[in-house]
């Protein structure tokens, strides 16, 4: 139970603070130079331009309809904490924007389109943090995943271009739109980079008939961490051997020479390593 209510107050305590975040950007990055982010914030900033509605009342209107559709799909606990969290964000961004009345912190689009991002980013991390969503787009997302074989990231970036496309009818300065864009593109980077890190490391696939000289200088230079993965070739009773590593970026150089001098014939395939656990990671 004691377990229980500490992540509970954990993920309250992220919910808070990423809903003070997310509202602060729009109060002194977005509104105030007619910029738009992603997701229903960005539809309720777009419709708050051309009604007298505030922004804190549209993010609620736009979502409850939402939330009605979706609340089966998300489990109880999940929803609950979602409902929170767009009651808060709806709280503080009428709170900073009319009670508070907090002016723009810079009147340059491109610098509130990069720092409202940052901000944006780190708050919404912290709301997935709380196993919690900012609502709207996140919702059909998850249940178009749930029914279809789309993937949530695809729905996301289909919803975002729509409300872009949207802002085309409605608003006149095009700079806006594109400073807009960068917006949204930042505040995914910033999700990205704080959920998996921002690992130095590389996968390498290095394929190579000299799999034992090749493993004995690997284990001397770079570490002794790596799988010898055995195969078939494409032809009959052809045997293939590769080395999978994960390397530093600093010792690529080291990797490739040493390929080279060993097997000038083997050939490496490098990817990005976008997650790792385990291992101490």
């Amino acid at each position: 139970m004691n377990s229980f209510l500490n992540e509970e107050l954990k993920n309250y305590t992220y919910i808070i603070i990423g809903s003070i975040l997310l509202a602060l950007s729009v109060s002194i990055f977005f509104s105030p130079n007619k910029l738009l982010t992603g997701g229903t914030a960005g539809f309720a900033l777009l419709l708050h331009y051309i009604t007298p509605l505030s922004i804190g009342s549209l993010i609620i209107l736009i979502n409850i309809p939402l939330l009605l559709i979706g609340i089966k799909y998300l489990g109880k606990m999940f929803a609950i904490r979602t409902i929170i969290t767009l009651i808060l964000i709806s709280i503080f961004v009428d709170y900073f924007d009319k009670v508070l009345d907090i002016p723009a912190l810079v009147h340059d689009s491109a610098l509130s389109a990069i720092f409202g991002g940052i901000l944006i980013g780190i708050g919404i991390t912290l709301v997935i943090k709380a196993d919690s969503s900012a609502g709207g787009s996140t919702i059909i997302a998850r249940i178009v995943s749930i029914k279809t074989e789309i993937k949530a990231g695809a729905v996301l970036l289909v919803i975002d271009s729509m409300i872009i496309l949207s802002s085309l009818l409605i608003l006149e300065d095009k700079e806006k739109i594109l400073w807009s864009i960068v917006s949204i593109y930042v505040t995914s980077k910033v999700i990205d980079t704080i959920l998996t890190g921002r690992l130095d490391k590389k996968v390498v696939y290095l394929v190579t008939d000299k799999t034992k000289e090749l493993k004995i200088k690997i284990r001397e230079e770079l570490g002794p961490k790596g799988t010898i993965i055995k195969g078939d070739g494409l032809f009959e009773g052809e045997n293939k051997k590769m080395i999978l590593i994960v390397v530093e970026v600093n010792k690529l150089q080291n990797l490739r020479k040493m390929v080279k001098q060993i097997d000038p014939e083997g050939f490496l395939i490098i990817t990005e390593a976008t997650e790792m656990l385990g291992r101490g990671n």
